[in-house]
């Protein structure tokens, strides 16, 4: 390798510790290897690059299902979601925190952002759990950790990434994630309703919700619960492609909103507009700089290289795998689940492929571990976002969060050397 070869990489790291946004970091990183290497294209190729990456049919979901999402907490849908979540499980030992990741895995259905639904529910719940005796820094981890589910579940955005970026069905991946999801939310509850009777955490309702009650609340709400299900539905007969079907969120949600639920107002539009930019525009901006350092990995053809040192040095997929995971929580915590995602599955796919890994499988392994490093201190971006909202210290956080990391690991090793939770649903739906 030459100097210009690994140059990027070290320059990326620095801006990085120099805490440059990740984003402009690829850029600059990039843009010092387009200019100066004797070796490289002309630098309008690499912002050719990013300015067709961003023009994709594909990645329009991810406008399309950010709006979306930004609807339904506009039209009342979130607020019904919970009322349901509550119902369900408001009565366990814990319950606001049961309620708290419950909640998480019926918003996986509509924003399909985890940074999204954190912020959401640091809002919404994270007050009511202080009222009731909770811990600021144990509520703040909860939410942080519930929201690794969301992304889990379609339509999560970083399963649109993974399989734009390593060329396999969205449909699948869509149904790849739902029994991950389940395992995840199932864990975290177990780890909470301990951690609570422990503590002495009340539930948020006196007694379990009777079968009228549950009833009229999952009535209420049933306009939510028909999200995922028509995604589904829809891309398993070719009704719509997934870009449609963010298209097709937006206008039921706004329906639903004005129509049914009667709380969506015109006075509402600014401030949808607004916020679906400002989220979308983060998410895109990182996908450029992703693609513009994508472009750079691929002319100095450092994917062939890795892939084939691998696939030389590694013959067991169960070592491969291992190491995947353990590299992927480490870079997480540095890069921003969707960056990460673009850069290092055109490198890592061909030598999964080569040790017949099933490509969807390895996905949803991909999407995991990259979600629970968004989690995981010192540089998470839920751990940000939840800390922020809630004015939790990083440290109060980091001790609460310590048995969390540990059930989400359990959780990865769960599907990494469990492939049939992942592959189940799409073999039985025929996707």
């Amino acid at each position: 390798m030459t100097f210009w070869t690994v140059f990027p990489i070290a320059l990326l790291f620095l801006l990085f510790f120099l805490k440059i946004p990740v984003a402009f970091a690829m850029l600059m990183a990039s843009a010092a290897y387009y200019l100066f290497s004797p070796d490289s294209m002309n630098i309008t190729m690499m912002i050719q690059k990013m300015v067709a990456a961003n023009s994709s049919f594909t990645y329009l979901a991810i406008p399309f299902f950010t709006c979306a999402g930004v609807i339904f907490n506009y039209s009342g849908i979130s607020r019904r979601l919970m009322n349901l979540a509550e119902c369900l499980v408001g009565h366990m030992v814990g319950g606001l925190g049961h309620v708290n990741i419950v909640l998480s895995a019926l918003m996986g259905g509509l924003s399909g952002s985890a940074n999204a639904d954190a912020a959401l529910e640091t809002k919404m719940l994270v007050p009511e759990m202080e009222r009731l005796g909770y811990g600021r820094a144990f509520s703040c981890v909860v939410t942080a950790a519930s929201s690794c589910i969301t992304p889990i579940i379609p339509p999560g955005i970083i399963l649109i990434l993974y399989a734009t970026a390593s060329n396999v069905s969205i449909g699948r991946m869509f149904t790849a994630g739902y029994l991950p999801g389940l395992v995840m939310m199932i864990l975290l509850m177990t780890l909470t309703y301990w951690i609570s009777k422990s503590r002495g955490y009340k539930p948020s309702r006196e007694k379990r919700a009777s079968a009228g009650e549950l009833g009229k609340t999952a009535l209420d709400a049933v306009w939510a619960l028909f999200v995922p299900f028509g995604i589904v539905m829809g891309l398993r007969f070719g009704i719509f492609t997934p870009t449609e079907a963010g298209a097709i969120c937006i206008v039921y949600a706004a329906l639903v909103g004005v129509f049914i639920y009667k709380e969506l107002k015109p006075e509402h539009l600014g401030a949808i507009v607004m916020e679906s930019v400002t989220a979308t525009a983060g998410v895109m901006f990182i996908l450029a700089g992703a693609q513009a350092f994508s472009s750079y990995l691929t002319w100095e053809r450092l994917p062939n290289i890795i892939s084939e040192f691998m696939i030389r040095s590694i013959n067991s997929p169960v070592v491969f795998l291992l190491m995947v995971n353990v590299l992927l929580l480490a870079v997480g915590c540095f890069f921003d689940g969707g960056a990460a995602m673009i850069l290092l599955a055109p490198l890592l796919v061909p030598a999964a492929e080569s040790l017949h890994i099933d490509l969807i499988h390895f996905g949803i392994i991909l999407s995991i571990n990259l979600t629970i490093a968004g989690f995981t201190p010192p540089f998470g971006s839920m751990m940000f976002v939840t800390t922020s909202i809630a004015g939790v210290k990083i440290e109060d956080y980091t001790k609460e969060a310590l048995r969390y990391i540990a059930c989400m690991i359990l959780v990865l090793l769960m599907i990494t050397f469990i492939p049939q939770i992942t592959l189940i649903v799409p073999n039985l739906l025929g996707m």
